[in-house]
């Protein structure tokens, strides 16, 4: 895993704009995540004995790029992990698709469905067993050599929810194998990408607001940011 991009820090939290393919947390793989550089990261420049605190506010899915945020204090914790659980979170994403969307801009409704043996979520009917509600808003940007670049505004947060409901109006993500896409991307990324989180601070009660800009591979070339 390269050198960490910190994107935001204080006492309390500390935000990445995280490659694709670096894992937020451990995982079954037992590879290395973000979690053991950024302990690392702190203790050096803090030059703070014995083992840090870091607390997982969220997650993003390995092959998915941009902002997550991280609590530094058990308090900061407690209380960021109650404002993404009661929805207080703004979060915004760019995705690089291969089908233009029906419309400029649109709001999607669907039930999804999680297989945890194949880690993919489906889209169900609603009322179905453990099917869940997921919705986003989307906008598209422009066109960028024949692919189409869209905004999204997440208003739930479902398991690979924007990779499902984007596959599911003819909006492969560029690079996601998993829900339809023919090729990967050479990294092995796809281009999802988390620019922007928005929250009123846990401690400062201010709004923060943390963006981060698109991964410089060429997958992204051509995009505001690369």
């Amino acid at each position: 895993m390269a050198k960490i991009d910190v994107v935001f820090e204080d006492n309390h939290l500390i935000a990445i704009n995280k490659k694709g393919g670096d894992l937020s947390q451990k995982d079954k793989s037992n590879d290395d995540s973000l979690i053991e550089h950024i302990k690392l990261y702190i203790k050096e420049k803090f030059k703070k004995p014995g083992d840090v605190f870091l607390g997982s506010i969220h997650r993003l899915d390995r092959p998915t790029s941009g902002v997550i945020v991280y609590a530094r204090t058990s308090k900061a914790l407690t209380r960021m992990t109650k404002l993404f659980r009661d929805n207080d979170i703004k979060k915004s994403y760019f995705a690089l698709v291969e089908g233009r969307p029906p419309d400029l801009s649109g709001y999607l409704k669907d039930y999804l469905k999680k297989d945890p043996i194949k880690n993919k979520s489906y889209i169900a009917k609603k009322g179905a067993a453990n099917a869940k509600l997921a919705e986003l808003k989307y906008e598209f940007i422009r066109e960028v050599d024949n692919r189409y670049l869209i905004k999204l505004d997440l208003m739930t947060g479902r398991h690979h929810q924007i990779r499902v409901q984007l596959a599911n109006i003819g909006c492969r993500i560029v690079g996601d194998l998993k829900y339809g896409y023919g090729t990967p991307n050479a990294d092995k990324s796809i281009c999802l990408h988390c620019s922007e989180i928005v929250f009123v601070h846990p401690v400062k009660k201010v709004e923060i607001r943390i963006s981060a800009r698109v991964p410089k591979i060429p997958e992204w070339k051509g995009v505001k940011g690369y």
